[in-house]
């Protein structure tokens, strides 16, 4: 059985983001600032505090300003000497510096979500039998590792994690564990929604295409439960979706309160 830190985390982190910023917002959505780090540094430690070590950023939209933030992260928490005699760069481990391995896969400017997971993972999934995916705009305090575990334990190809926010986000349907329709943003159901925290057997990615086309949330997952193969990981602690400027307010406020409940 595979250990958190043998599971690759694919973060869908390349869309627009317009409701959030706009347009012309100076950074993507996942690089917005939550008190001194973007948040897809903060979706990163959701995972890390569970033992996930391993990301992969599937980038597009404004890709250098995520690109940059982690190549220079190593200059941004350490210390460094440069040796302008040989251009030679060494860093002094005196700083937090996160034991990550981090990705930075572009997988273009206007794909969508089944794409990006599919030409990502093309490159960067290797052997491992399992992995994870989310979003880029998503905080939560659930119990990630306690997910893989349950993953591991039911023998389906999916898993997905189910809170219960506002209507205006899709819906699952659902008998005990088992997924049996997933629709997004309906108009009514029973108060389930897709969280946005998956795990999957690499068998999912015979759903995806690489097509620009391909959307995670619509034939792909869609099908996956119409087969049976989608389960429910229910979580009823916190979660949020960073999805407009009212979003990011409440979640800062959080974190500058000192009350942010995914924070490790």
């Amino acid at each position: 059985m595979p250990s958190p830190e043998e599971v690759p985390v694919f973060v869908l982190c390349g869309g627009f983001g317009t409701r959030l910023n706009g347009s012309g917002a100076p950074v993507p959505k996942p690089m917005v600032e939550i008190g001194d780090r973007p948040l897809l540094a903060h979706i990163l430690e959701c995972y890390a505090r569970h033992g996930f070590r391993r990301f992969v950023l599937c980038t597009g939209y404004r890709a250098p300003a995520i690109h940059s933030y982690f190549a220079l992260l190593p200059a941004i928490l350490c210390d460094f000497t440069v040796d302008l005699r040989d251009h030679s760069l060494s860093f002094h481990q005196n700083g937090p510096l996160p034991d990550w391995q981090v990705t930075l896969a572009f997988t273009g400017l206007d794909s969508m979500t089944g794409a990006r997971v599919a030409r990502a993972a093309a490159r960067y999934l290797g052997d491992a039998e399992h992995f994870a995916v989310t979003y880029g705009d998503g905080l939560t305090d659930a119990d990630l590792a306690d997910e893989l575990s349950f993953h591991l334990s039911h023998g389906a190809i999916g898993t997905v994690l189910a809170v219960n926010p506002p209507d205006r986000f899709g819906r699952l349907a659902l008998h005990d564990d088992r997924v049996t329709a997933f629709r997004e943003k309906p108009v009514s159901d029973d108060g389930w929604i897709n969280g946005g925290f998956f795990i999957f057997r690499r068998a999912f990615l015979d759903y995806l295409s690489s097509d620009s086309s391909c959307v995670l949330e619509a034939e792909p997952l869609d099908r996956l439960a119409r087969e049976g193969e989608l389960r429910v990981y229910r979580h009823t602690g916190f979660w949020s979706c960073i999805d407009t400027p009212r979003d990011h307010e409440r979640v800062r406020g959080l974190w500058e309160a000192g009350a942010a409940p995914w924070k490790p």
